[in-house]
Formats: structure tokens, sequence, C-alpha cells
């Protein structure tokens, strides 16, 4: 049996359907307020579900006369109580999202605002805080030190009522915000140090230096990481090799290793 294909509108049939122009569109793209699928040649394809968005932009556009910012905050009170009414599991995905939507409203502050104090894209934090994916590692790191917090607390690792002992196999991961880069849970609960497991997929990076208060070591498993200090201290790491420094440093990363590279990455006190 064939599966049924998905709908999917090109910008004109999209714009037709929501009532607007394609150039419309296409600005509010930019302001982050629908972000459409891409097609294997780079078109843009609109779900059933953005052209709902759609719709939905143009009725609060012109029945209540928001202007973007105030709509993309009516939309994400929508989504989140939408997201409430979902089962668990999946509502679960998206807890890194609604964690720095959450800081953001705290602090007054509009997407365009965090974008451009952070040099991104309205869109891209958008959709940060829709699915809590689509970031660099850098990024991530960079969201929580603007809101005074660290990447683990983002990433619900602070919970209460912890095992002390965790099997092998068992680790807990966090939300998989980054392409190609795991992070599992060696341990557990308000510690004095941060131990993580990390499995990097062939090519995954920070893509981008940052740093942070404490020390860190990192000791190779399986695969080959180079590791840039300050800019212009570079280091290639081999299984079995072990570095230790101070996380105000600038570092950055990425697996050149054409498989999986795993390491044991520990932070103290826990700022990461």
């Amino acid at each position: 049996m064939n599966s049924i294909e998905p709908v999917r509108y090109k910008v004109a049939e999209a714009a037709r359907l929501a009532g607007v122009s394609a150039s419309t569109l296409r600005l509010w793209e930019s302001q982050g307020l629908v972000i459409p699928g891409r097609s294997e040649t780079g078109h843009r394809q609109y779900s059933a579900d953005d052209v709902a968005r759609l719709k939905r932009i143009a009725w609060f556009r012109a029945e209540r006369g928001l202007n973007p910012a105030a709509i993309r905050e009516a939309l994400e009170s929508e989504d989140t109580t939408t997201q409430t009414a979902e089962n668990g599991e999946q509502a679960g995905t998206s807890d890194i999202g609604r964690r720095l939507r959450a800081l953001r409203h705290a602090a007054g502050k509009t997407l365009e605002q965090v974008a451009v104090d952070l040099g991104m894209t309205s869109s891209t934090l958008s959709t940060l805080e829709r699915t809590s994916q689509g970031v660099s590692f850098k990024t991530l790191h960079d969201l929580a030190d603007y809101y005074g917090t660290t990447v683990s607390r983002l990433s619900g690792e602070e919970r209460e009522h912890v095992p002390a002992l965790i099997r092998s196999g068992e680790w807990r991961a966090w939300p998989e915000t980054t392409p190609g880069v795991t992070v599992q849970l060696l341990a557990e609960g308000r510690t004095m140090m941060d131990c993580h497991r990390f499995v990097l997929a062939p090519g995954a990076a920070s893509e981008g230096a940052y740093r942070h208060d404490g020390e860190e070591f990192i000791h190779v498993l399986a695969g080959r990481l180079e590791l840039v200090l300050d800019s212009d201290q570079f280091f290639d790491l081999s299984p079995g090799d072990s570095l230790y420094f101070e996380s105000r440093r600038y570092h950055s990363w990425r697996n050149r290793h054409d498989g999986e590279t795993i390491l044991l990455w520990i932070n103290t006190p826990p700022t990461f």
C-alpha cells in the first residue's frame, strides 16, 4: 500500500489560501512568524499547518491590528496551550525551547531584541523556542549566558531525587538541540561537577568558540577530537588522550573522525 504524501503548497498557492500576497509571506518569514520547509531544489514549501498559521497571522493583523512582535507572542501562547494538551512525551521534546521563551518573557524582551543582542536572526530564535532544535552548541551556550543560566540547567539536568548509581547504557540524554551532538548524563542532581558523555557524529562541531567560569577535563574514549583554545592553540586528541583547561579560555571543538567520537567531559563547578 502506498503512503499518502502530505500536501505541500508553493508560495503563490499558500498566499492565495491565506488571502495575502506572496511578498507578504516572504516578509512574515523574515520576521520569524512562519518558517516554511524547502524542496530539494530550495523552493519554499508550505504545509497545511503552515497555511493554518498564515491564516491566524492574517487574522491577528487585520482584526486586531497587532504588530509582528505582538502576533508572535499571541501565536506562542497558542502553541504553548496546544503543547500542554498533547501527551507528555511529545511535549517533553521542546522543554529547552519553553524554558528559553519563559526566560525571555521574564526579561521583558522580544525575539527581535534578543536576536540583535546575540547577533542571530529572529527566525532562528523563534524556531529554537518552538522546537528546541536548529542551533549550534555555541549559540545555545550564548543564550544560556545571556539569561544568566547554564546549558545544563536549560537541559533539565538539575532534578531532585536522582539515583547515585547510573548503569552503563542507562544514561539520560539532553534534548538534541544541535544536529550530531548527543550529551548523556553520567551524574545527575545538584552536584559540584557536570559529568557528561558526549557522542559526536562525523563533522559535528561547536560552530564557534565560547567560554564560562570553572575548569574542565576531557578524556577521549573513541574517535578523534580537535579542540582549539584562544583561537591559536590546537589540540588533536585521540583515544586515551586527556586535556585539562580553564573554562574561561575561549574553546571550540569538532569531530575529526570519519565515525563517532565519544568523550568523557567534566566541568567544575557546574557552569556549563
